[in-house]
């Protein structure tokens, strides 16, 4: 019991940090972005962006049980992962190199496509049904469709 509990302990302190630095590198991606008019809608964004992560975190919790820490664990390296690879944009927009629209549409469409992945093989380590990354799908349709519709008023 005791070695479940460390296992835990570590577990969390690993997520908290990845989830953490993920969360300062999006804002920064968000940050830097040209395609933001307001700070209103820079917080609707990274709520949004934020929000598929702490549904997932909650589920995790309510149908986990034993396993709950080890599947956090690996969905926030999938978040960080995610993240990381904004980084280039967010470098690049800073030194005044290059904030184009493109390269942070391109950026974004690749941090998701690293993510689907990543997502997928996280939740195959964790031993957790296929259904979470189903699930997670589900809610990054989501996400994307309250960006396009809320925030930038793509879609009408």
């Amino acid at each position: 019991m005791k070695y479940i509990q460390n296992d835990n302990a570590i577990n969390c302190l690993k997520a908290a940090a990845c989830f953490f630095i993920a969360t300062i590198i999006t804002m920064w991606f968000i940050m830097a972005s040209p395609l933001y008019i307001s700070r209103s809608q820079m917080m609707l964004s990274g709520i949004i962006a934020g929000g598929k992560w702490l549904l997932q975190i909650i589920a995790a919790f309510i149908f986990l049980e034993n396993k709950n820490w080890l599947f956090i664990k690996h969905i926030a390296a999938t978040c960080l992962i995610g993240s990381v690879i904004l980084l280039p944009y967010c470098i690049s927009s800073a030194i005044q190199f290059n904030s184009s629209n493109e390269f942070f549409i391109g950026s974004l469409l690749t941090a998701v496509l690293v993510m689907i992945t990543s997502y997928y093989k996280n939740i195959k380590k964790s031993g957790v049904s296929i259904n979470w990354w189903i699930g997670w799908l589900g809610c990054l349709a989501v996400a994307i469709t309250l960006q396009l519709t809320v925030v930038f008023h793509v879609i009408k």
